[in-house]
């Protein structure tokens, strides 16, 4: 007789595994059962509910053991307010979640974005006035649709919207309508649809509506896959039975339209986009208008200063940039909020905490002392470079151990090819420092190798800017919504051949190599100033504006 073995805990593992994963499919194939309210009152008196999930319209939850359908879980319209204490009696576990959401916000307190706000004050006249409005023919858009980077505000916008009209306010989050289990979301969107028609005029907004909308067969997985479809085509259906005469207005918000499904985009869906983007420096200057009136201020503090200095800054920045400024001068024990708390704020912001306790090597000092210095002197001497405001050898944030800031004087949305051949030498020039004042190079320049080449491939790639090349477009720019970080390169898509590569490869080093070619000049021509100012940053730390307009001048 054969000896018996025993089987390997390998194979073990791996039928255990297999038969997890079939349960788990299982019980992804059973949708979510959809139950009347009064039913699942009896059902919890039988004490055939494990647990729940409360909002103000619905509850959903899972069954100790599976319904008569097989349906590991349930969702219920809510009906009767009283439910809590029945809850109790039964000892269920619940916890409570929130549909309904009251804003106290106007347009007043919502500033910057002047145009956005005159799109949306015709939603205003309609659910105030239907009648009036309507009375040419033309209906209300169906959905509107709120674009832009993050922190824009576009959710205070949809909430400054719902201020003005006055009418009930039903708000989700997308992620809310995303669950594991199928159904589950599908019904939560149409729970939100039905209670916003029952009291209409009323306004419901899905803000990050790309977490529950992205373009079919862009997600997968274990069931995953089938929810998130059949809530993007349960919002589709009704968007499609959407009445606009009925006085419900649709609002939605996204910084990532470009992965949203184009169903959802069509005429009679989502028929208009409003753009909600960074403010230029008027729309700054609202914005800080708004925050600054929150805090005390000192008298040499000028809105007009602080914006020319934070071009780029969202409202959400400008928001964290009053309240960091406030605490610095808390920490101080001051009485207001002077200038100086401000270009500190700043300061941290754009390159972060200070890290006083970094002791770097004497040999590391000088060698980031003649890297930044350099970059000071090359952006004062070209031309189409934005002026210096500080230059400092303390080491801040995580990587950073010396840094130049720069603030440009006005906002720019166009930049010509000497302009940013002018960028690519002040951004080479730290290591051309290195080079000729100590013989080697550091990696210290490795963030501004990348820049560099960055801005170089986008010139020949994206922007023609190559008459060997043409004017061809050769790569996409990605998401122009999202703000690009410095020293990474974005996943491009390459519609060309190899030869074509390499000669974009080869227009690449040549150009780099050119502006560091000027860079190097740039300093030979200007040795003494380069020496002057390492060693006043050796001994100071920090040099300001006024400071390094000496030091050229000399």
């Amino acid at each position: 007789m054969a000896p018996k073995t025993k089987p390997s805990p390998w194979f073990v593992a791996a039928v255990l595994l297999l038969a997890f994963l079939l349960q788990f499919l299982l019980l992804q194939g059973r949708p979510v059962e959809h139950i009347a309210y009064s039913e699942f009152l009896a059902r919890l008196r039988e004490g055939r509910v494990e647990s729940v999930a409360v909002s103000h319209s619905f509850v959903q939850g899972s069954y100790r053991e599976p319904g008569p359908g097989g349906h590991p879980r349930f969702i219920a319209t809510r009906v009767d307010p009283g439910f809590a204490e029945e809850l109790g009696r039964a000892g269920v576990r619940f916890e409570g979640t929130y549909l309904e959401a009251d804003t106290g916000v106007t347009f007043a307190d919502v500033a910057g974005v002047d145009e956005a706000k005159e799109e949306l004050a015709e939603i205003v006249a309609f659910l105030k006035d239907p009648v009036r409005y309507g009375r040419l023919g033309a209906p209300i858009p169906r959905g509107i649709l709120l674009v832009g980077p993050l922190g824009t505000g576009k959710t205070l916008l949809a909430r400054a919207l719902v201020g003005e009209a006055g009418g009930p306010f039903f708000s989700i989050n997308g992620s809310e309508c995303v669950e594991l289990f199928v159904g589950v979301g599908a019904a939560r969107v149409h729970d939100l649809f039905e209670r916003a028609r029952r009291h209409a005029p009323a306004i419901v907004f899905i803000d990050e509506l790309d977490a529950l909308s992205r373009a079919r067969g862009m997600t997968g997985g274990l069931g995953g896959h089938d929810e998130k479809e059949q809530t993007l085509n349960q919002l589709l259906s009704e968007l499609d039975g959407f009445d606009t005469s009925a006085g419900v207005v649709l609002l939605a918000a996204t910084n990532r339209p470009e992965i949203l499904d184009p169903a959802l985009l069509r005429a009679g869906r989502f028929d208009r986009q409003v753009l909600v983007d960074r403010p230029d420096k008027r729309g700054r200057i609202q914005v800080l208008g708004v925050h600054l009136r929150k805090v005390s201020l000192a008298a040499d503090v000028a809105p007009e200063e602080i914006a020319a200095l934070t071009p780029g800054f969202t409202g959400a920045d400008l928001a964290n940039l009053v309240n960091e400024a406030a605490l610095l001068a808390t920490q101080r024990d001051a009485a207001a909020v002077a200038r100086e708390d401000f270009a500190a704020a700043i300061e941290r912001i754009v390159a972060g905490l200070e890290k006083r306790n970094r002791i770097l090597a004497p040999a590391e000092r000088r060698v980031v002392a003649h890297h930044e210095i350099g970059h000071a002197i090359v952006a004062m001497s070209l031309p189409g470079c934005d002026p210096v405001h500080k230059v400092s050898i303390i080491p801040r944030s995580v990587a950073a151990l010396g840094y130049t800031i720069q603030r440009p004087t006005e906002d720019r949305f166009l930049m010509s090819r000497p302009e940013r051949e002018a960028k690519m030498a002040m951004l080479l020039v730290g290591r051309a420092a290195e080079i000729l004042a100590l013989g080697e190079p550091s990696t210290g320049a490795a963030g501004d190798l990348a820049r560099a080449t960055d801005i170089a491939r986008a010139m020949f790639a994206r922007y023609g800017m190559d008459a060997a090349l043409g004017h061809v477009r050769y790569e996409d720019e990605g998401p122009l919504l999202l703000p690009p970080v410095p020293g990474l390169a974005t996943t491009a898509r390459r519609d060309y051949r190899e030869a074509t590569a390499r000669e974009i490869d080869e227009a690449v080093r040549r150009l780099v190599e050119a502006a560091f070619a000027r860079a190097t000049a740039t300093l030979v021509e200007r040795r003494a100033a380069l020496d002057r100012g390492a060693a006043q940053l050796l001994e100071r730390e920090t040099l300001a504006g006024p400071e390094l307009a000496a030091l050229l001048a000399a």
